[in-house]
């Protein structure tokens, strides 16, 4: 029986496979830009598990994952909090748990239906 995932997975894994009787790990080391690629699809894979699940595992393997992309990206913590602070006083936090229902206007906004027409805003069943 064969297995194929295709992704990217931990640096101990294919030993973990590898030391169970029967079980043979099939890989090879990713360039860079297929790193970046993979990472940025594992992001979305952890961040979906962390929603499904809600724990503190999946948390934790989120933010392995940004660990592992502001490392290849050489972006700090410091850097990102700057971001982060920049950000939150410039439109907020979520501390109000504010949920915007729509907005009116006269005329149409390109930016607005560009954000309006991505992809994973769909996820949820929202086909506008």
């Amino acid at each position: 029986m064969k297995y194929t995932y295709n992704k990217l997975v931990r640096d101990k894994i294919p030993a973990n496979i590898d030391s169970i009787e029967g079980r043979k790990s099939n890989w090879r080391i990713m360039s860079d830009d297929e790193y970046i690629k993979e990472l940025n699809r594992k992001l979305l894979e952890e961040s979906h598990e962390f929603i499904e699940e809600n724990d503190v595992e999946e948390l934790a393997d989120v933010m392995e994952v940004i660990d592992s992309i502001m490392k290849t990206k050489n972006i700090t913590w410091d850097e990102v909090k700057k971001a982060q602070e920049i950000k939150r006083n410039k439109k907020g936090g979520f501390d109000n748990k504010i949920y915007l229902i729509d907005v009116e206007q006269d005329k149409v906004d390109e930016r607005e239906e560009q954000e309006m027409r991505k992809e994973w805003r769909k996820a949820d069943g929202d086909e506008s």
